[in-house]
């Protein structure tokens, strides 16, 4: 995308300027206004048994909230959204010791045949609260260690990504807000664009909270289940998200999270080891055949309740 005007000073101006672009202009804007540089963790390479993934949970954040017994230490994520940091972690290669349990709709649009097994926790959706619980991940975790005790297993949980399922979070009218009026369009803003745009009921403390309290759901479901698994455990993010910072070149706070937006606030993450006492033998076999229950549409649905407008 090329520029042809320097962007304007004043920050309603520059509201008004993002209100006219759309959603894939808009991350190319801000992707040029911050430099993005690949380098980062390569989650692949480490050493754990199970990782734990929350998806766009901020490393201040999670340092906050936290009030599991264990070590805590920060990394680079390679990458400032879900989609960037499975294309850069696992795109192109054979990881066929691990088996992928995920939340997250986007690690279907990995290449057949990238991990031993995927199972596909999306399908269990929650249709009132439009995402996958902690407790029915929780559930599939289980299940994934009981079949596969010899594979190292990524447990992919939604949270603490909008919507938020907490008992605060839960009272926010925040699943949406269509530009034509019409809450139930699918093509509709997030809470994050709704901050952004000035459009949202609630405040920009409320949302913060409801965040910080999706966090919180999702820490307290870990706590048992941490318990029961063998093997050394890590819990990480996929990345962070933008709460309204000023990022300089831009004259407006920005909100949520954009590919190749490199900022502190998106790629640092924690690495987090409960203690652990005995590891699991691992061993690589080749890939099962993937047995996703929902279709291409049904997927594309689905990212688009979690914020993502393609």
């Amino acid at each position: 995308m090329r520029l042809a005007r320097p962007l304007e000073t004043s920050a309603l101006a520059a509201r008004d300027r993002l209100k006219r672009v759309g959603h894939r202009a808009r991350r190319e804007l801000l992707a040029r206004l911050v430099p993005r540089d690949r380098p980062g963790t390569a989650v692949v390479r480490e050493d754990w048994d199970t990782l734990f993934v929350l998806d766009a949970c901020r490393y201040d954040t999670f340092a906050e909230q936290n009030h599991l017994e264990g070590t805590l230490s920060k990394r680079r994520s390679r990458g400032a959204t879900s989609s960037e940091f499975l294309r850069e972690n696992f795109a192109g290669g054979s990881h066929h010791d691990v088996v992928y349990v995920s939340a997250n709709p986007y690690v279907s649009r990995l290449p057949e045949g990238t991990f031993h097994d995927l199972l596909p926790v999306y399908d269990e959706w929650d249709e009132e609260l439009q995402t996958v619980t902690p407790a029915v991940m929780n559930d599939a975790v289980r299940r994934a260690h009981d079949r596969y005790p010899n594979k190292r297993i990524v447990a992919h949980y939604m949270q603490p990504h909008y919507p938020f399922i907490g008992e605060r979070g839960r009272e926010l009218d925040h699943r949406g807000y269509a530009p034509d009026g019409d809450y139930a369009a699918m093509e509709s803003y997030s809470i994050w664009a709704q901050l952004q745009f000035g459009l949202a009921s609630a405040s920009r403390s409320a949302v913060i909270e409801a965040y910080r309290e999706n966090l919180r759901v999702v820490l307290t479901a870990l706590e048992d289940l941490l318990s029961e698994l063998e093997g050394k455990l890590v819990l990480t993010a996929d990345h962070g998200n933008m709460l309204g910072e000023d990022l300089g070149p831009l004259p407006v706070p920005v909100y949520g999270h954009y590919d190749g937006l490199h900022t502190p606030e998106l790629v640092e993450v924690s690495w987090f080891e409960p203690p652990w006492d005995r590891r699991r033998e691992i061993e690589a076999e080749p890939p099962v055949e993937r047995r996703d229950r929902v279709g291409d549409e049904t997927v594309a649905e689905r990212l688009r309740a979690l914020g993502y407008r393609e």
